[in-house]
């Protein structure tokens, strides 16, 4: 038998998912009979709102079983820009706004169409994990800004301003936050919008994925509302899976600079063309219906929320930053603790816990829990989880 065909050089980069081993290992002991209790989820437990199904439904009836334009149903992208504006204080015109297939594919398009091989990314960590590897398939070297627990998880400008070199291309930011939750707050935007003023070259990307779900007593902000002037050096990225309990829909968007949205519209036009044209005008529906629906299940997750940081903050050894946002919490482990994977591995094989690792978002020494859950489920895991720091 003749060997497997050589790979690229892109793909022998990719790292292997953690979650995903994680995932499949719990999926493994299930399928043997064991009792499985896992706080690991990345999407809401809820369905999609009955109004934005049925909207797709009736598109489907009538006709929206064709090609589309490649940057999105001009309706949807009027739409979002409308939101934008009002919503966010960003002044967008449809022409700045692409529909694609879920964030992810935002995230992608934006990255290969803005960064050249040796153009330096500038990640604030603990980071959503598939930030790096996107970089990388672009050809741009990674350069991490570590935050700790101890400090709440903020971003250092100090740090962040001695990182941008000549070679510094674009900055990511995520607020709500995946893993940590936090919350830039509006005085820390202004902050960085000063440091991004003397930094002219510095594009910046804001995914914004969470931005609904919010504890009490918290806002979102966005940057480019904040700073009228940086406007056409941010990149918005959001999209439906979260707010609207949309993940399998796959619909997400990027808006910016109109010659940017064009060359990913070009870019989305040899890949995947257009994303789904009945599942488009489902996202119209929900962005231009009543946001109730998103406020009831972000007060359902505010509740469990609060159940899980209660639990974690009466551990013994535990370091908690509050969640402010999104539907995580990221613990710090013990100090006796170094090592989250092999920590996760064990919980899963004693405990039947599936937490994710802090690795793979580059925090070695802190666990991701989901309250994306029942209530009952986050108690389980509370329960599992200091068994698992016990018996370590």
């Amino acid at each position: 038998m003749p060997g497997s065909p050589a790979l690229s050089y892109r793909a022998k980069a990719l790292k292997p998912s953690l979650t995903l081993e994680i995932a499949a290992r719990a999926k493994a002991l299930q399928s043997e009979g064991r009792n499985i209790c896992s706080l690991s989820a990345g999407e809401p437990d809820f369905d999609t709102p009955d109004f934005i199904v049925e909207a797709a439904r009736t598109a489907l009836h009538d006709g929206y079983t064709r090609y589309g334009p490649a940057a999105g149903d001009p309706e949807l992208r009027a739409a979002i820009a409308a939101k934008l504006t009002s919503e966010n204080g960003i002044a967008t015109e449809p022409a700045e706004v692409l529909i694609t297939n879920g964030g992810k594919q935002a995230i992608y398009n934006l990255f290969q169409v803005l960064l050249n091989p040796g153009d330096q990314v500038l990640i604030p960590a603990p980071y959503w994990l598939s930030y790096p590897e996107i970089a990388a398939l672009a050809g741009a070297d990674v350069i991490t800004i570590p935050s700790a627990a101890s400090d709440g998880f903020q971003l250092d400008l100090d740090r962040l301003d001695a990182a941008i070199t000549s070679k510094s291309r674009l900055l990511v930011l995520n607020t709500p936050g995946n893993p940590t939750g936090r919350v830039m707050s509006k005085d820390e935007l202004f902050a960085l919008a000063d440091l991004l003023r003397r930094h002219p070259q510095l594009l910046v990307m804001s995914d914004e994925i969470y931005e609904y779900l919010l504890a009490k007593g918290h806002e979102h902000h966005s940057l480019a509302g904040l700073a009228p002037d940086l406007k056409e050096r941010c990149f918005t990225v959001n999209g439906f899976a979260k707010g609207w309990a949309m993940t399998g829909w796959r619909l997400g968007y990027l808006a910016g600079h109109a010659d940017v949205i064009r060359a990913a519209a070009a870019l989305q036009s040899q890949s995947t063309s257009n994303v789904c044209s009945f599942a488009q005008r489902g996202a119209l529906a929900a962005i231009q219906g009543s946001r109730q629906c998103v406020q009831d299940m972000a007060a359902s997750y505010n509740l469990r929320r609060d159940l899980l940081v209660s639990g974690l903050q009466d551990m013994d050894g535990i370091t908690l930053v509050p969640p402010q946002g999104a539907f995580y919490a990221f613990p710090q482990l013990p100090d006796h603790i170094t090592d989250s994977m092999e920590f996760c591995r064990r919980a899963l094989d004693v405990e039947g816990l599936a937490v994710v690792p802090g690795a793979a978002f580059g925090n070695e020494r802190c666990v991701r829990l989901s309250c994306a859950v029942s209530r009952e489920t986050i108690s389980d895991g509370l329960l599992r989880l200091t068994r698992a720091i016990q018996n370590w």
